[in-house]
């Protein structure tokens, strides 16, 4: 038979992002000490959605002896407010309540006591297991909205405070994470993949071309011939062309020339030296497009056996076909898995140059996606402001002396980066710097080679 529950004494805390760290490190300690207290059967906090402005939710249960629940309430509420006082001031407050197993009004609107997420015993308005409210009733589109974009627009959000230190304070985020404060922080990796969508949004993504239903279509130039400053109407500049043509016939023909149809030579015999010339032009394509098993001899066999002379010829073809276009498109669809995979390189390459730091592989990969993800920031910063300085007219160098700013700041961001994070010298780092940057640039064009080698064949 199970065992009979106490009342549930239910605190909810709400604490701004800054201190969060800080905050839970407290409350960890707190849970363990009531543990010891007299009258406590179980103490357990547990995370909570925020209060909607931007802060964190936490919420501690204590289940408490019948008997001992009235005096427990007041020593603890007391307890708390002096402690979070001394702490944190006014950046944590909180409420608290009473729960009783059998108080019908403890429980959610819903069917069942239980928690839907999980199926855990609810014992008040937070499941104790995971963490979800209790509450039954459908979310609102509001919600929905919120949920979605609701770190951008939250000043106080995790993503303003992680973007603050990512392009100002080189290797902070990476310092910090590996100290351990995190909560404050958007995760390494989906700051990552936020960075890459939004470079590659506005980099590549042309609303002209990709929502061209959206847009009047320009109106094609007239083409026009000025005499005396004045534009010639169409019916004349026909007119004009047909009189220049024939005029060009005529004194063709007073030369002595032959015309054949729209040709026009001196005799039969360069007609067959025209057309043979016309042929040569025609199937000049064709013929860089010749392949044959001696140009593929060099290559390795793995490479030799995919990269056999037809699919050589297909592929010149079709891309002589389009000017490159598609090959180009291709490309551009493959840049983004290209760089993940430089990831991982580039931390081997961290890992070989701090063999004594004692640090683990995924330490050096986290050090590259923090990198990696201002190098996206950067250049989207770099491509606005161009962009708008175009839309604008500034002069050339109030936009150029900018972006060359910030190109240069990029490198310097890298090395302030290497000594945050792993804490040697200035002559040992810049060392190790170089290294990394000529390793760096190899990986890069060997990713990109890979990622055009991919994008040829898929044409």
């Amino acid at each position: 038979m199970p065992r009979r529950q106490g009342p549930i004494y239910e605190v909810t805390f709400f604490v701004d992002q800054e201190n969060l760290a800080d905050f839970d490190a407290w409350l960890e300690v707190r849970t363990r000490e009531s543990l010891q207290k007299a009258g406590i059967t179980d103490c357990r906090a547990f995370v909570v959605p925020g209060d909607g402005t931007g802060r964190a939710g936490r919420v501690c249960q204590y289940e408490v002896v019948d008997d001992a629940i009235n005096d427990f309430v007041e020593v603890e509420s007391a307890d708390i407010e002096t402690g979070i006082a001394a702490a944190f001031g006014e950046q944590v407050t909180f409420g608290d309540r009473v729960l009783r197993e059998d108080d019908a009004r403890d429980f959610p609107l819903g069917d069942s006591p239980d928690c839907l997420n999980c199926g855990a015993r609810l014992r008040g308005q937070y499941c104790g297991t995971c963490g979800q409210r209790s509450r039954s009733r459908l979310i609102s589109l509001w919600e929905l909205i919120t949920d979605a974009f609701g770190d951008l627009f939250e000043i106080d959000s995790r993503l303003w405070q992680t973007l603050v230190p990512l392009t100002f304070r080189p290797g902070r985020l990476t310092h910090d994470y590996l100290q351990g404060r995190r909560a404050r922080y958007m995760p390494p990796f989906r700051m990552y993949l936020v960075m890459s969508l939004i470079f590659f949004l506005v980099a590549f993504f042309d609303p002209r071309e990709k929502l061209s239903v959206l847009f009047e279509p320009e109106a094609p130039a007239s083409v026009s011939m000025s005499e005396g400053g004045r534009d010639t109407p169409p019916e004349d500049q026909i007119g004009e062309a047909e009189r220049r043509k024939q005029h060009v016939l005529d004194e063709i023909e007073r030369e002595g020339s032959v015309v054949v149809g729209n040709l026009h030579l001196e005799s039969s015999s360069d007609v067959n030296g025209a057309l043979e010339a016309l042929s040569a032009d025609t199937s000049d394509s064709a013929v860089r497009c010749e392949f044959d098993a001696s140009d593929i001899d060099d290559m390795p066999g793995w490479l030799a056996r995919r990269l056999t002379p037809e699919r050589l010829q297909r592929i010149c073809e079709r891309t002589q076909l389009d000017d490159g276009r598609t090959l180009l498109d291709n490309l551009l669809d493959n840049v983004p898995a290209a760089l993940i995979v430089l990831l991982p390189l580039m931390a081997l390459i961290l890992k070989a140059l701090y063999p004594l730091s004692r640090r683990y592989y995924v330490e050096h990969l986290l050090f590259f996606v923090h990198f990696h993800a201002f190098f996206f920031l950067i250049l989207t910063i770099q491509i606005l402001y161009a962009r708008l300085g175009s839309l604008l007219s500034l002069p050339e160098f109030a936009v150029v002396l900018p972006l060359v700013a910030i190109s240069f700041y990029i490198p310097v961001y890298l090395f302030v980066a290497m000594r945050k994070v792993y804490g040697q010298g200035r002559l040992i780092t810049l060392f190790k710097y170089i290294t990394l940057t000529v390793s760096y640039a190899a990986g890069f064009v060997a990713t990109m080679l890979g990622a055009l080698a991919i994008a040829a064949f898929s044409i």
